[in-house]
């Protein structure tokens, strides 16, 4: 026989405990809330409050079907979150009370869907824009639960506009961008209307995926399906900039970040996090927060800013010539007179591996590959040996044998199919690291103690003992340029930024100096150091010069230009 379940009219409603899930599919769905305690996302139809600390879940139902966009106010009061619904009916906005976790009030005028959200700088307004369905951009007062003003959010000869961001400053002015549309929208609450202005960008046609205002508004950047960002000004409406030329985002800019401390933090369809600066936009990896520096059993991490002391590594007895750090920030790779390359945890110092008979005369200079997946060395016999970095594994893959005596500087190619190994015996050598043989050999009366490559790198610039600072040409080796670096003594360390418009040099004169690479010319001199220089660094992002001598002193310089 058959048994009936009848919907009982007193069941009592199943209470949810907790989820586990997020799909990411709605665009710039996860927010982090203004305390730093709590992670807001949609999942479905619910909108869930996790507490980052304890992993606590609050769940927020309102909504009939999946929710499309969400956004929390400046002051973390209110949440507001949109959803899809079908064709031709109505698509409500929720306003969420954050403390009570309650819904306020329902919002209901776009149809088809909410594509996005925004709330103003003083919580006065919140701005939403509908799906293609809808197309219209409406202002609501928060206070009064009510739609203010309305109007279509792009103009008819344009694709949809699908990102909505507010001014930082001013409740009264915020910008929407999509498809060939940008518009920055000024709100006249006398006369109940807002006003767009349409921005103009020339002949560039662009799909905006993103926006990011300035903190005090001076610009917005937007993110494009093309893998570039387009920095405007919200004033004159003009674009400013644009980049990155060559290496754009894969697979679009999907989320874009101002940051206080200066340039931006960029999120590609790719699934790629990086931190760069206009003009350029190209990937500054590393932080300017730390660095490390090495002297005879110890090597030191420090506090940029407070010039704290935050580890200390010692190797007792042994020597410390060199240090990097691999990209992913998980170790600190060394160089050691007993011929050992060591592998360190940054946080701890804790000694994650060694590779024992690295080198016969020690190990005199070290370098990483921005992949993680190999170490480059070089000894005091001149050979540059390859290892293959595993999870559990390291690995020799070549020993290249050309130098006749040690090897004081090692830099990679940012592709990683090439490197520069500069030595003593008056010969930098190009390698190719994927058939693992020299590409080119450059020779000088000199000892080589410091190269680097030109940020295009189709140049390298090399220095040492002669005091010349020589520009060599990678494809064929030809000297193209030589300058005068110092008056007296080697120049041992040398850096340049990664827009390659400048680099630094100091040595046995005791003088940091900052060059222009272009002009070949001393645009800055540094006095300080009453030792010999001995390395040198320009931080990521250019804010600061790390010099360091050999009387122990670390000197840190203001970067005299801003990028």
């Amino acid at each position: 026989m058959d048994v009936q379940i009848s919907p009982e009219t007193n069941v009592a409603e199943l209470e949810l405990d907790a989820v586990i899930g997020f799909n990411g599919h709605v665009p710039k769905g996860l927010k982090c809330h203004p305390d730093q305690e709590h992670l807001v996302y949609p999942l479905g139809c619910t909108v869930l409050i996790q507490a980052i600390n304890t992993n606590k879940q609050n769940f927020l139902h309102g909504h009939g079907n999946n929710v499309s966009c969400l956004t929390i106010s400046k002051n973390g009061n209110y949440i507001a979150s949109g959803q899809v619904t079908f064709m031709g009916f109505k698509a409500d906005i929720i306003l969420w009370d954050f403390k009570k976790r309650e819904l306020i009030a329902r919002l209901s005028l776009h149809k088809g869907k909410i594509e996005s959200l925004a709330f103003s700088p003083n919580d006065l307004y919140l701005v939403s824009l509908g799906g293609p369905d809808d197309g219209s951009v409406v202002v609501w007062s928060v206070a009064k639960r009510e739609a203010i003003c309305g109007s279509p959010a792009a103009g008819l000869s344009v694709g949809n506009a699908t990102n909505v961001v507010f001014s930082r400053c001013q409740d009264e002015m915020f910008v929407t961008a999509g498809n060939g549309t940008i518009r920055v929208w000024e709100l006249d609450l006398p006369n109940r209307k807002i006003w767009p202005t349409e921005c103009q960008t020339g002949q560039m046609k662009r799909i905006a995926m993103s926006i990011g205002m300035a903190g005090d508004d001076s610009f917005f950047y937007l993110g494009t399906t093309t893998g570039d960002i387009l920095k405007m000004n919200p004033r004159t409406k003009l674009l400013a900039d644009t980049g990155p030329m060559k290496d754009k985002f894969s697979l679009g800019v999907t989320a874009i970040r101002c940051l206080k401390m200066g340039g931006l933090l960029v999120g590609s369809g790719a699934g790629v996090l990086v931190f760069c600066k206009s003009p350029s936009y190209k990937t500054i990896n590393g932080t300017s927060e730390l660095f490390a520096t090495c002297a005879k059993k110890d090597i030191r991490v420090w506090h940029t800013m407070s010039n704290r002391e935050l580890l200390r590594i010692t190797v007792p007895n042994m020597t410390c010539h060199g240090i990097d750090f691999m990209r992913d920030g998980k170790s600190i790779i060394s160089a050691w007179d007993d011929g050992k390359i060591r592998a360190f945890a940054p946080e701890t110092g804790r000694l994650m591996y060694t590779i024992n008979s690295a080198h016969r005369i020690g190990v005199t200079a070290i370098a990483t590959t921005s992949d993680c997946k190999r170490v480059i060395s070089g000894g005091g016999e001149g050979e540059v040996r390859v290892w293959q970095i595993g999870c559990q594994t390291q690995k020799l893959e070549e020993a290249l044998k050309e130098h006749k005596s040690s090897v004081s500087c090692i830099r990679v190619k940012k592709n990683n199919k090439e490197c520069v190994t500069a030595s003593t015996d008056g010969t930098c050598i190009i390698w190719d690291l994927v058939r693992l043989r020299r590409n080119q050999m450059i020779l000088a009366n000199t000892l080589f103690q410091c190269v680097c490559y030109h940020p295009e790198e189709f140049q390298i610039i090399t220095s040492g003992t002669d005091r010349k600072i020589a520009y060599w040409e990678v494809f064929d080796g030809s000297v193209i340029r030589e300058l005068e670096g110092s008056l007296s003594g080697s120049i041992n360390g040398m850096d340049i930024t990664q827009e390659g418009v400048h680099f630094v040099t100091g040595g046995h004169d005791h003088l940091v100096k900052v060059w222009d690479y272009n002009e070949g010319e001393v645009t800055h001199v540094g006095v300080g150091h009453s030792g010999n220089i001995m390395g040198i660094r320009v931080s990521p992002g250019n804010q600061y010069i790390i010099s360091v001598s050999a009387d122990g002193a670390i000197l840190r310089w203001k970067y005299p230009f801003t990028s």
